[in-house]
């Protein structure tokens, strides 16, 4: 019990303390940051270039166009550790679209590339047969005033 009332009164003094100190703060924050880790099976790099360059690329492309990201990047890992990813995608963008939101761009997008649920879900399910994805990772980026 005293470690929760400890733990309450930390926060309430935290909340207090705040706003006074975020005026004087030397940093402040930018772009949501998206990092997906991925690795690839031996033998399967050009297939998932070639998916990289082709769908996955007008999907960001559009997206970018409609201001829904800021931007992209594909990364390759040069110095791979013995369970580390081949491959990290990051995708940046200002803010979080809720529930309906995202629904409405995901319907846009299918509309837009011409797919049906089924061939979104079979393209991605060959892809899985090479493709792994290991985790992902919501980050915000800091900037300084």
């Amino acid at each position: 019990m005293k470690k929760l009332c400890f733990a309450l009164a930390a926060l309430c003094g935290t909340m207090l303390v705040a706003p006074a100190q975020a005026q004087n703060y030397p940093t402040g924050y930018g772009d949501y940051v998206s990092v997906t880790e991925i690795t690839v099976d031996d033998g399967h790099n050009l297939d998932f270039a070639n998916y990289l360059a082709g769908q996955w690329r007008a999907q960001v492309d559009f997206a970018k166009a409609q201001g829904w990201i800021t931007g992209y990047e594909v990364l390759a890992n040069i110095d791979k550790r013995k369970d580390g990813a081949d491959i990290y995608i990051l995708r940046r963008f200002k803010s979080m679209p809720d529930a309906a939101e995202s629904e409405r761009r995901a319907n846009f997008m299918r509309d837009h590339l011409k797919l049906t649920d089924a061939q979104i879900e079979a393209s991605s399910g060959d892809r899985a047969k090479y493709r792994h994805v290991m985790g992902s990772e919501l980050l915000l980026v800091i900037t300084f005033k």
